[in-house]
Order: structure tokens, then C-alpha cells, then sequence
């Protein structure tokens, strides 16, 4: 009854929208048209939600998007959680994964915080909530914008660091760490800030908020696919460049392997080599980075199909001439059968994208955290968390050093290995040093490098000789020889040299 009284001059299903307060929601929301009545001109607005009457079942069908990402959000926290608690040998982890991973998770939890919340889309009969009268709305649309923000960022940073590589032979490194986490994040945050300032999000389909479509095109959608179609050239542009090195390089060997009749000239060795070198690099990174190159192409698709369909409904629902006259038939239809929306939906096609389009919009959406695990997913990553958890159950156990024994022998004792003799020999009380200076251990081997025991010591302390015999000295001055007149032949053997018992030793 309360319905039937806010119709006013409007024929049903329509209200009058004078009878409605002026505030409150997302009233540039409402779907309302004037039109001519015995009483002048009355604007007459569809109920809310509108998307209910352009489209048989879309609420329910949109739960399905939310459900599936719910049974995708595990597999993002596998990877996050696997990226924080392995090393990185089991994960191979890079800060252009794990934040990638993160926006992914942005644009999950804005389908599920809904199953939850259970938000009403509508402020009243004809206004649909946005995000100042609802806060789930907030939420959901914030994550969803930001989260297709990160993506976009991390997928264009992504592909500038392939193309460094491959193209330009540029290891990235800490600087670029710290550029890409700058403009990743605050690129996405400024441009969140910027668009629920001037544009806003509120109820357009299903349970999440989406952007409004005044100024989205400014403030959101044309710097996103920007940064999409830079990424998009930039990957396209290092394939080919794969390509080019590849075709350079079988060219160059099947020259240098069909000169049958002269040798190979250097230069012709030389462009040969590098090409090979340059083709093997170029391989090696590609099949380093072939995961990110499949995930980045499939998100940058999924988004610009995103944004296309959302450009598209922006301007169907636009108030103008022509939509207008593409909504008169369906607006006749609703009036003429009091609202029957099944016997009119197939009119609506005009007004807006058909179901199958939105819906292929959300699933695709939906399953952009399945792809991204697909193509990130190791199975070193399972086997690093196996070994975890055996860890944690498994015994420490007690650190026992290789060379710890029982008993140890007397460091006085020795085994000439080399020798067939077993008997020992302690050395002369002249060069044993006391146990004081004797600090490491001592293994001995015989020639063959077999070790049929170990023996151990302790190392002496070098002590240097009254009298070294390793190079001739002078004797002492008290046997009345000067130092600078000394003979070496009369106080030592004579040299055994090749060249004869005579050699002179002369000072130069």
C-alpha cells in the first residue's frame, strides 16, 4: 500500500520522485525520467534496485562470483603464507610476487565481505546506498578499485623489469626495489584517494559497489588502462625481441655450419658467439619469468575486458536522447503490464549490457586469484612445508661433533703411517712443547690416502734454533775473522753445484 500511494502520477511500477526526500544515498543514482501527464510534467523513477528489472536473476547469479572466491581466497593465503614462513629456496619469492598476490586479495575479500554483511542496496524505494549511507559499500568498493589498482601497477612494474633485463641486459636492483614499491602502492593509494573524492562508489549490481559512472572515466579508468596498455606494449615488445634473438641466432649457426671450403673469419666467429650468448640469455630469463608473462597477459586481459564492459554500461545508462529512445519500448512494456519485469526483460537489452556479459565480468574477476596461483604455485612450496612440519615434531637432536671421542690418546704419540712399522715413537723432550701451547687437532693418512684410524695431537709452537743451517752464516767475531773478509769454503763443505767444486763465491 505504501507503494501504491508514492506512485503518485507516475502509472505502476514507477514512483514519483517528488515524493521523496531530495538527500540521502546515491541520489544522481536513481533511474528517473520526466514525462508529460495531464498535470504537467511528472519525474517518474524506477524502484531500486534497478538492475532487478533489467535482468531476471542477476543478485542470485552474482553470489556465485562471491562463493568462488571464497574457495580461491586459501589458495592466495597458501602463497602468502608460504612466501612469510619458507626460505626462499623452497619459494623463490620476489617482492613483485607477493605484492602482486596482495592485490589479488584486495579484489577477493570485495566479493566476500557481502556474504557477510548482508547489505540492503537501497537508501529507499528509488535511491540506491552508497558509500557515505552504507559502510559495507565503502569497503567493498574501496578493495575492489584499490585491489584492480595494485594489479594494473605491479603487472606494468613487472613487465619494466622483464624488458630491463632481456632487452636492455639491466640487473634491477635495490633502487628499483624501492621505485617499484613507491609508485606501486602510492600510485594505487593516490588514485583511490582521488576517485571516492570526486567520483564515489555505490549499488550499480549484486552486493558490491562499483564506481559511479560520473567522472569515472578521468578519474579511474583512463589512468588504469594507461598503465595496462604500457604494460601491454612493453610485453609485447620484449617477446619480440625473444623472437628477433632467436631467428638471429639460428641464422648466424646455420652459417657458420654450412662453410664448407674456408675457414670462418673472426668477425663472422665473433657476431656468431654473440648472438649464441645472447639467445641463451635471453633463454634463460624466459624460462625464469614465463609465470609472470602468463599471469601478467591474463590480468591485463581480464581487466581490459573488465573496463570496456564498465565504459559501456556508463554510457548506456547515461541520460540522453538516444538512451532514451532505446529504454522507450521497455519503459512502455513495465507501464503497460504493471511491472511484469519477465515479460519485458527481453526489451531491455538496449538499456545497458545483457546478463551474460555482467556476469562473465564478475567470474572473470572472480577467477583472477585461481590464475595468479596457477602460474605462481611450486611444488617446492609443498615440499617446504612438509619439511616444516616434520621439523616440528622431530626430536632435536644433540650436536655431537665429528671429532669428539672417547678417549684421547697421549699428543706425544705418533704412527708413521707410510712405514710398515706399528711401534711407537715418542719424539725428543727437544722439540715437544708443553701442553700449554698446544692448541687443534692432527689427522695423518698414509700415501694411499686411506685413513685406517685417527690420531689426534695437539700443534707445537714453532720455537726458531740458536742456529739456522738454511743459508751460510759468519761465524762469530771472536775468531778473528771480520764479517766483511769471510770465506764461506773455509768454514763449510764445498759446494756441490753442477757447474764444478770451483765456484767462486765472489761478492758482486
Amino acid at each position: 500500500m505504501a507503494t501504491q500511494a508514492k506512485n503518485g502520477l507516475c502509472p505502476a511500477p514507477f514512483l514519483q520522485e517528488s515524493l521523496f526526500p531530495e538527500t540521502g544515498g546515491f541520489i544522481d543514482g536513481r533511474f528517473c525520467e520526466t514525462t508529460q501527464t495531464a498535470r504537467g510534467a511528472v519525474s517518474c523513477c524506477l524502484p531500486c534496485p534497478s538492475s532487478d528489472w533489467r535482468y531476471t536473476d542477476l543478485n542470485s547469479n552474482t553470489k556465485v562470483a562471491s562463493w568462488l572466491n571464497v574457495a580461491i581466497l586459501p589458495l592466495s593465503i597458501f602463497l602468502l603464507a608460504s612466501y612469510a614462513v619458507l626460505p626462499a629456496k623452497w619459494t623463490h619469492r620476489h617482492y613483485l610476487s607477493i605484492c602482486f598476490t596482495l592485490g589479488i586479495c584486495f579484489m577477493e575479500l570485495a566479493f566476500i565481505i557481502p556474504l557477510g554483511s548482508k547489505p540492503n542496496q537501497c537508501y529507499n524505494e528509488i535511491t540506491p546506498n552508497d558509500m557515505r549511507s552504507d559502510l559495507s559499500c565503502a569497503f567493498t568498493g574501496s578493495f575492489l578499485l584499490f585491489g584492480g589498482w595494485v594489479v594494473i601497477m605491479w603487472s606494468f612494474l613487472r613487465t619494466v623489469a622483464l624488458h630491463l633485463q632481456v632487452c636492455w641486459e639491466i640487473l634491477i636492483g635495490p633502487k628499483f626495489m624501492a621505485a617499484a614499491l613507491l609508485a606501486g602502492w602510492g600510485i594505487p593509494a593516490i588514485g583511490l584517494a582521488l576517485m571516492l573524492v570526486f567520483t564515489g562508489v555505490s549499488y550499480r549490481f549484486g552486493n558490491t559497489c562499483h564506481i559511479n559512472h560520473a567522472n569515472s572515466l578521468r578519474d579511474y579508468w583512463i589512468p588504469l588502462m594507461v598503465f595496462a596498455f604500457a604494460a601491454l606494449l612493453l610485453q609485447m615488445t620484449t617477446l619480440i625481441y625473444c623472437i628477433h634473438i632467436y631467428v638471429r641466432s639460428f641464422f648466424d649457426d646455420k652459417a657458420t655450419t654450412t662453410n664448407s671450403s674456408a675457414l670462418p673469419s673472426y668477425s663472422g666467429s665473433v657476431r656468431s658467439t654473440t648472438a649464441r650468448q645472447a639467445y641463451r640469455r635471453v633463454r634463460r630469463v624466459i624460462q625464469l619469468q614465463w609465470r609472470g608473462i602468463a599471469i601478467v597477459l591474463t590480468i591485463i586481459g581480464n581487466v581490459i575486458f573488465f573496463a570496456v564492459v564498465f565504459i559501456r554500461m556508463d554510457n548506456s545508462l547515461r541520460l540522453s536522447p538516444e538512451m532514451e529512445k532505446k529504454a522507450a519500448g521497455w519503459i512502455v512494456c513495465l507501464a503497460l503490464t504493471k511491472g511484469d519485469r519477465n515479460a519485458c526483460v527481453d526489451k531491455a537489452h538496449g538499456v545497458g549490457p545483457n546478463e551474460a556479459t555482467v556476469l562473465a565480468v564478475l567470474i572473470l574477476l572472480s577467477l583472477s586469484g585461481l590464475w595468479n596461483f596457477i602460474f605462481l604455485v611450486r611444488t617446492t612450496m609443498i615440499m617446504g612445508w612438509v619439511n616444516l612440519v616434520k621439523g616440528l615434531f622431530k626430536p632435536q637432536s644433540e650436536f655431537v661433533s665429528a671429532d669428539a671421542r672417547v678417549s684421547v690418546p697421549d699428543p706425544r704419540s705418533y704412527e708413521m703411517l707410510s712405514s710398515g712399522d706399528k711401534s711407537l715413537k715418542s719424539p725428543d723432550p727437544v722439540v715437544t712443547s708443553p701442553d700449554s701451547g698446544m692448541s687443534s687437532t692432527l689427522r695423518f693418512s698414509d700415501s694411499k690416502g686411506q685413513e685406517p684410524g685417527d690420531y689426534f695431537g695437539r700443534d707445537a709452537k714453532y720455537t726458531q734454533p740458536a742456529y739456522s743451517f738454511s743459508a751460510p752464516r759468519p761465524p762469530p767475531a771472536s775468531r778473528g775473522n771480520s764479517p766483511g773478509h769471510w770465506d764461506p769454503q773455509s768454514t763449510f763443505a764445498r759446494s756441490t753445484s753442477p757447474y764444478g767444486h770451483d765456484y767462486d763465491y765472489q761478492k758482486p
